[in-house]
């Protein structure tokens, strides 16, 4: 007994004929499939990017914070020391 789908009598296309064209039917559904899976998931990936770069920003901002105001206050010392010095 042979395999129906290779019967080419009743179809008038052999099993690899139908293949190809189910293939040529179906890859522009596939290719739009495919291009917007790739978008989703470079918006998420884009999105975790943002949120981890907006993490790391905040420490080094605070760590500018701290620096700057440990700056002014070493200036401020500065300053005091100076003036105590010319006081004297």
């Amino acid at each position: 007994m042979s395999d129906p789908s290779d019967d080419d009598s009743t179809s008038g296309f052999s099993a690899h004929e139908l293949r190809a064209r189910l293939k040529q039917i179906t890859q522009p559904i596939v290719d739009s499939l495919d291009s917007r899976l790739s978008a989703q998931v470079d918006k998420r990936v884009d999105q975790r990017v943002d949120e981890t770069m907006k993490d790391r920003l905040s420490v080094i901002e605070r760590a500018i914070a701290d620096l700057d105001r440990a700056v002014h206050e070493l200036q401020d010392r500065l300053n005091d020391s100076k003036k105590t010095k010319e006081k004297d």
